[in-house]
C-alpha cells in the first residue's frame, strides 16, 4: 500500500494520540515524582505554556495563574524541564525530582525583520555558526534534495535564460528572452536568500551558485509565520514566496532559530506552522496574469487529506529513524525517531515517491472479435493532484495489446496520446496533464507561464480520485489466430514536453511508475455466444 493511503488509514489513530498527549499525561509511567513551579514573563505569570521533560512526550500546560505539575518522574533522576509559549523562546533548566518552586523566565522574540542580518552558510566549517558544524545530517540531506540545489539547477536557468544547459545556445522558451529588461520575480521562491530584499530587482543570474542567496536552512529556520487569506485558507493574489512569509531575521547581537520543537534551548524556540501545510504554502501556491499555474497547496486544501489533518511534511519529510538532529556533543539530545523529520524533502525526483502516488487496475476480455481493455488509475498517495506543480510535468499512459506472436492489435476504440506526447505520441493510451496555451500564439502546449497562458485542459488526477479508460482492440479470425493475446499497460512520468527537453538538451528519462500484464487465452468466436443458448 502507497506511504500516504497508509497515513489516511492512520489518521484516526493519530488523531487519537494527539487527544491523548493533549491531556497533558506522560507517554509512559517512569515514578511518582513531580517537578512543580511556575512559567512567568517581565510582566508576571503566563497562562497556556507548554511545560515539557525535555526530548520526551511527558508534557503538561500551566494553569491560568501560569503555575504548572510534571509527573511520573523517577526521583533523584535528573531532567531538564522545558518552557514555550507563542511569541516567546524556549525557556529550560536542569531539575531533580521531587522538587518544587521552579521558576522558568520566557523572554519575548522580535517582532520585526532586521535586513542588515547576515545569513549563516549551512556548509560546516565554513564559520564557526555554519549549520552543519552541529547538524551535519540534516545538512547531507538538504544538500541533495530540490531546495538545496535551488541556486544551481541548470533546467531552471535554461529556462530563466532560454538557452540549453550549456547556457552558450539560445533556444527554446526563456524568461530573459520574453523580458530581457527585467529580472523577474523568480528569485522570491527560487532564490529567497537574496529576494527577500529585492522584489523584482533580484537578476537570477547575479545570485547563481551562492549558496546563502537560496533555500537554505538559516533562511528557511528564520520564518515566523505566513500570511494567508482568513477568507479562503489560502495565500493572497500576487505575493508569491518571500512575500507571503513573515521573515523575522534578529537584530545584531541575538539570534532566533524556529523550529519543530518546544523543548530546545535559546536562541531555538517553537513554531507550529512549521510542521503545516501552510508552511510550504507561499511557494506552491501562486499565479501568473490570473491563472493559476503551481498549485498544489489549494489542491491539498481541497483534498481528504487536509480533512484528516495530514500535512505535506508527512509525505515529503518523513522520519528515517535518525534518534539525532543534532550531534550529542554539541549538546543534541536523543528525541523520538518518529519527531525527527527528514530534510530530503522527497519530490518529483524520488522515483520510489512518484511509484507509491499511483495504483493502475488493468481487466481485459474477448468479445467476439475484439478485446476489450479496462484502465484504472487511482491517486492513492499523494495529497494533491498527479502529477502537480510545474505544468511541463505529465503522466503517459500506453496500452499495447499483441498476440501470441508479438504482433500488436489493431486499435479500433479508445484515446490515443497526443502527437506532443514524444515517441507515444499517436499509441493507444492517454496523458494527464494542465496544458497552458499561450494567449497571444495560440499555442500549446506550453511552459512559458511568465507570458499570459490560460488553461487550455487539465485532467490530471486529484488526491483519492481515479480515471478509468477503455481501450477495444481487433482480433484476426481464422486459422492463424492468435491463441493468446497480452495485455501491457505502463505509466510513465515525463518532467517535461518532449519538445521542451528536445529544445534544451533535458537528457531525463521518463520514469515508469506502474505497469501491469493480462494475459487472456483466446476463445474461438462462436463459444462467446454458448452462454446465450438455451435462454
Amino acid at each position: 500500500m502507497p506511504r500516504c493511503a497508509v497515513c489516511l488509514a492512520m489518521a484516526s489513530l493519530l488523531v487519537g494520540a494527539m487527544l491523548w498527549l493533549l491531556s497533558g499525561q506522560p507517554a509512559a509511567v517512569q515514578g511518582d515524582a513531580t517537578v512543580s513551579g511556575v512559567v512567568v514573563d517581565a510582566d508576571g505569570p503566563v497562562a497556556g505554556a507548554t511545560v515539557r521533560v525535555r526530548a520526551t512526550d511527558n508534557v503538561t500546560w500551566t494553569a491560568a495563574d501560569g503555575r504548572f505539575t510534571l509527573g511520573s518522574l523517577t526521583e533523584g533522576q535528573e531532567v531538564e524541564v522545558a518552557a514555550w509559549a507563542e511569541g516567546y523562546y524556549v525557556a529550560s533548566t536542569p531539575v531533580t525530582p521531587t522538587v518544587g518552586g521552579i521558576t522558568l523566565t520566557l523572554r519575548p522574540y522580535h517582532t520585526t525583520d532586521h535586513p542588515d542580518y547576515s545569513w549563516v552558510s549551512p556548509i560546516s566549517g565554513t564559520s564557526e555558526g555554519a549549520c552543519g558544524n552541529c547538524h551535519p545530517m540534516i545538512v547531507s540531506q538538504w544538500i541533495t534534495n530540490a531546495h538545496g540545489g535551488a541556486i544551481a539547477n541548470l533546467r531552471f536557468f535554461s529556462l530563466y535564460n532560454g538557452t540549453d544547459l550549456s547556457g552558450t545556445l539560445r533556444v527554446g522558451p526563456g524568461y530573459r528572452n520574453d523580458f530581457p529588461d527585467t529580472a523577474g520575480n523568480c528569485a522570491n521562491c527560487h532564490a529567497p536568500g537574496a529576494g527577500a530584499d529585492g522584489y523584482l530587482t533580484t537578476e537570477m543570474n547575479g545570485v547563481r551558485g551562492v549558496i546563502t542567496a537560496g533555500i537554505h536552512c538559516d533562511y528557511c529556520h528564520k520564518v515566523g509565520g505566513v500570511y494567508l487569506n482568513p477568507a479562503t485558507g489560502s495565500v493572497y493574489p500576487n505575493v508569491p514566496g518571500v512575500r507571503s512569509q513573515r521573515l523575522l531575521r534578529p537584530p545584531p547581537g541575538d539570534n532566533i532559530f524556529f523550529g519543530p520543537y518546544d523543548d530546545i534551548h535559546d536562541p531555538d524556540t517553537y513554531l507550529p506552522a512549521i510542521t503545516q501545510s501552510r508552511f510550504c504554502a507561499p511557494c506552491h501556491q501562486f499565479s501568473f496574469w490570473g491563472t493559476p499555474i503551481y498549485g498544489s497547496y489549494e489542491e491539498w486544501l481541497e483534498s481528504p487529506y487536509a480533512e484528516a489533518g495530514i500535512p505535506c511534511q508527512t509525505c515529503h519529510m518523513p522520519p528515517t529513524g535518525d534518534a539525532y538532529f543534532a550531534l550529542p556533543e554539541k549538546g543534541g539530545l536523543a528525541h523520538p525517531p518518529e519527531r525527527i523529520p527528514s530534510h530530503r524533502q522527497l519530490g518529483a525526483s524520488d522515483e520510489g515517491l512518484l511509484r507509491e502516488s499511483v495504483t493502475m487496475t488493468v481487466t481485459a476480455r474477448q468479445a467476439v472479435d475484439r478485446v476489450v481493455v479496462t484502465v484504472t488509475l487511482t491517486n492513492t498517495g499523494a495529497g494533491h493532484h498527479v502529477p502537480t506543480d510545474f505544468p511541463g510535468r505529465h503522466l503517459i499512459l500506453t496500452v499495447v495489446a499483441v498476440e501470441g506472436r508479438g504482433t500488436p492489435l489493431a486499435q479500433v476504440e479508445g484515446p490515443v496520446v497526443p502527437d506532443w506526447g514524444g515517441a507515444q505520441a499517436g499509441r493507444p493510451g492517454k496523458v494527464f496533464a494542465k496544458v497552458l496555451q499561450d494567449a497571444r500564439s495560440g499555442e500549446a502546449p506550453v511552459v512559458s507561464y511568465w507570458k499570459q497562458s490560460f488553461i487550455l485542459e487539465d485532467n490530471r488526477i486529484p488526491a483519492l480520485g481515479s480515471d478509468t479508460s477503455a481501450y477495444t482492440f481487433a482480433l484476426p479470425r481464422g486459422p492463424g489466430a492468435p491463441a493468446v493475446v497480452t495485455v501491457t499497460a505502463r505509466l510513465r512520468f515525463r518532467r517535461a514536453f518532449q519538445t521542451v527537453m528536445d529544445a534544451k538538451g533535458w537528457d531525463l528519462p521518463d520514469i515508469v511508475m506502474e505497469e501491469a500484464q493480462v494475459t487472456l487465452p483466446r476463445r474461438p468466436w462462436w463459444t462467446l455466444f454458448l452462454p446465450l443458448v438455451g435462454r
